[in-house]
């Protein structure tokens, strides 16, 4: 650990991550089970619901390109503060929207503001600690983010099934509210050098042009977005195939997604567990075999005419044991080349996780169905492509030793 890091105790620390990584899921996760409801009430199209989260996320990955060289400039801490003044104010008008397309509309800003958030945190962990420590440390805070994931959809299932889907969008509010108090209040500056030219366009563009060429970030990045992609799949489907297509309640939605959390957590430890035994290539090419084994028995038993919830959970659980190793290593050693634009490296690692959930968006708005087609082969299409970068280009490119 680096000696900035003692400016907060290590406790602290993966609070904070903690914290901002759940901004993900808490935006995400927790207005899942409403958004059946939400779409009836105001009678809108399938595809036009799937925009208030497709457009959120595209939202969220093409700011991480501006937040993080406005990081790189003036430090993590006051972008962290408007990023998520503006995350409180747009999850409150998303509650009190009046119609589709207000929701859409602050949904896209709610994104935007979300970017300063989960960016400055893969930052902060590439400002205090070398790469393979930083897999460490990440894989912690995802841990935490994975207990929000836990809690977000029963708890986005029972306040809609209690009160309405507007005190689910309103609870999203609120862990914002506590985001931000705890960012003002305990949050200490973690980037020793500021980079004075990080605006300037010129340094823009080389900045850019270093990241995108370096084949250890590009090898990392596609697996970061091919796992992610898996992920969005199943949270942009998930809530039409159980609740609609296979009849599940929506508070029993909630335990299905709990399920998934929980397997997530498992392998953030599973991470930490391999790590120090196995270095970041072994475990991320036997997480390679968990993602594909689950995509593949999954697209399996629905090709082969199992439509229920038990052949989906299932696989699905063995895809998310695998995630929990792939987002941590792959999230670290993305920008564990670049000390000095550790703020750009993170963006443009972010900027391609949400390009590849903007387009299965797109896609799956198309294709949805009435069937568990769309979400079954589409989790299995990225499992495919996440154990070949898994079994390649990580192994060839994906040495990650703090240099």
């Amino acid at each position: 650990m680096f000696t900035r890091a003692a400016a907060m105790q290590s406790g602290l620390i993966i609070l904070m991550l903690s914290l901002l990584l759940g901004l993900q899921p808490i935006t995400t996760d927790l207005y899942l089970p409403a958004l059946p409801a939400l779409t009836t009430g105001f009678g809108a199209p399938m595809a036009q619901a799937q925009l208030t989260l497709s457009a959120l996320l595209l939202a969220f990955g093409v700011s991480q390109l501006v937040w993080g060289p406005l990081s790189d400039r003036f430090g993590r801490r006051p972008v962290l503060l408007v990023g998520m003044s503006a995350y409180v104010l747009a999850s409150l008008g998303s509650t009190l929207s009046g119609s589709m397309e207000m929701l859409i509309v602050w949904r896209t800003v709610q994104g935007a503001a979300m970017g300063a958030g989960v960016m400055s945190a893969r930052a902060i962990v590439r400002d205090l600690y070398a790469p393979v420590e930083g897999a460490r440390v990440m894989s912690k805070g995802l841990t935490g983010l994975g207990l929000l994931a836990c809690l977000s959809a029963p708890l986005g299932g029972a306040l809609s099934a209690w009160f309405n889907w507007r005190m689910a969008l309103l609870a999203v509010a609120i862990f914002g509210a506590i985001c931000l108090a705890v960012v003002g209040l305990k949050f200490k500056k973690t980037l020793a050098h500021k980079n004075l030219a990080a605006l300037q366009p010129a340094t823009v563009v080389r900045t850019w042009a270093l990241i995108l060429k370096h084949p250890t970030f590009l090898a990392f990045s596609l697996l970061s977005a091919a796992s992610y992609g898996g992920l969005f799949t199943l949270l942009a489907a998930s809530s039409f195939v159980f609740i609609q297509v296979l009849g599940l309640s929506t508070p029993m939605y909630g335990v299905v997604m709990f399920t998934n959390s929980l397997f997530y957590i498992l392998g953030t430890f599973l991470c930490r567990y391999w790590l120090p035994r196995l270095g970041v290539r072994r475990a991320v090419a036997l997480a390679g075999g968990l993602s594909l084994s689950g995509g593949t028995l999954m697209a399996a038993l629905a090709l082969a005419g199992w439509h229920n919830v038990w052949a989906i959970l299932l696989p699905q659980c063995l895809f998310m044991l695998g995630h929990g190793i792939h987002q941590p290593c792959s999230q670290s050693g993305a920008i564990g080349p670049f000390p000095k634009s550790a703020g750009a490296a993170s963006a443009m690692n972010g900027f391609f996780m949400m390009l590849a959930a903007f387009a299965m968006g797109g896609w799956l708005g198309a294709h949805l169905d009435g069937t568990v087609y769309p979400m079954v082969l589409g989790i299995w299409f990225w499992s495919v492509l996440l154990a070949l970068t898994a079994w390649t280009l990580v192994q060839k490119y994906g040495a990650i030793d703090g240099h």
